[in-house]
């Protein structure tokens, strides 16, 4: 059977696998989803790499290498630079074919700069150097310090993910940065038609929140995250990527900045768990999607072009929760801060991993 992966080629939406790790390269898993899924790109994380250390022994040999005062971060660069690098060549014949505007791999700068706007330009810089592929991405959280120095980073030159969005309000600033670094870079008369970036607008984390603080049975249930992503694609990107002052950037060979739905897999085993990929399909998205995600929509998906469908309704569902006394500014808001968190306690727990794998790896 014809994986329904295929179906979203299409419809213009990317799909990306959110694993990226040594087991996926060295088992040839990746080679087969991109000749047999048409997944065009991927994305890495510290729990993922984390997972990867404890869970197999490919890291041994690298962890059994390093020098002896090498500390545990910088076995993990030195690990992740060369997985990073493997699968931006894995994907390089998609990013050569689309004219660079797919086959891109993201790996995130550290968490604990998401508050640090000059550190995370430096680092972001730093990894761009290293890994030193042109369809490579920088993950930046979306944080307000994260606004303006990804706005530099796009004068620069060098892709980046904004990851960790919530809030419509915080993606239009990202939005917003991104056109003020293309315009920088236009004035200073540098080349713009080699930079892309994606906003890595975080589904699933939303509807949990929300449905925890509405009442029972309420219709408003698992609704509150597509609908907000949907506002965001009519009321953000459409916007921005539109207009005068965007066609002038285009017309210098200006890409759009792609909203990206993260954390698409389905947390309430009641919901269907392909509803945050069949209900966010549309041109100029990418969907990252983890194993069990892929699988299902595999065999069990309903591909066809739902983004701007019931936008009307979206924007009633998330209107309606102030009749319930959730202020969802509030709810977006603790998200980003508990996601931060939770990226540092998972880049906090790889280096716990490698440690951990170095003492047994020596013994």
């Amino acid at each position: 059977m014809t994986s329904q992966w295929n179906a979203l080629r299409d419809l213009k939406q990317s799909v990306w696998y959110d694993n990226v790790a040594r087991p996926a390269l060295e088992s040839g898993l990746l080679a087969k989803l991109i000749a047999e899924d048409n997944i065009t790109g991927g994305t890495s994380n510290p729990s993922i790499f984390a997972a990867a250390v404890l869970k197999s022994d490919l890291y041994d040999a690298d962890i059994a290498a390093a020098p002896a005062d090498a500390t545990p971060q910088q076995i993990f660069d030195r690990a992740a630079a060369v997985d990073i690098t493997r699968a931006c060549e894995l994907f390089r014949p998609v990013f050569d074919r689309s004219g660079g505007r797919d086959g891109f791999v993201s790996l995130e700068v550290e968490a604990d700069l998401a508050y640090d706007g000059q550190g995370t330009v430096r680092r972001a810089r730093e990894v761009w150097a290293q890994i030193d592929r042109p369809n490579l991405m920088v993950k930046v959280p979306g944080t307000e310090q994260g606004v303006d120095a990804f706005r530099q980073l796009t004068s620069d030159g060098i892709n980046v993910n904004v990851t960790l969005l919530f809030s419509c309000e915080r993606y239009r600033e990202i939005a917003e940065a991104y056109v003020d670094g293309l315009e920088e870079r236009h004035a200073a008369g540098r080349d713009l038609s080699h930079i892309d970036s994606v906003a890595s607008f975080f589904i699933s984390r939303i509807d949990s929140k929300i449905d925890a603080a509405l009442p029972d049975g309420s219709p408003l249930a698992g609704t509150i995250a597509v609908a907000n992503a949907k506002l965001a694609y009519a009321d953000v990107y459409q916007v921005v990527f539109a207009g005068e002052r965007w066609e002038r950037l285009r017309a210098a060979g200006a890409n759009v900045q792609r909203p990206l739905w993260a954390s698409t897999s389905t947390k309430n085993p009641t919901y269907n768990p392909t509803l945050y990929v069949d209900e966010l399909i549309g041109p100029d998205t990418v969907n990252t999607v983890p194993d069990a995600t892929l699988e299902a929509f595999r065999t069990a998906g309903n591909p066809g072009r739902t983004i701007d469908v019931g936008v009307a309704a979206a924007r009633h569902q998330v209107a309606a929760l102030a009749s319930h006394g959730i202020d969802f500014g509030a709810v977006t808001e603790t998200l980003e801060r508990e996601g931060v968190k939770a990226f540092a306690d998972a880049y906090d727990g790889m280096i716990a991993a490698i440690a951990d794998k170095r003492g047994r790896v020596a013994a």
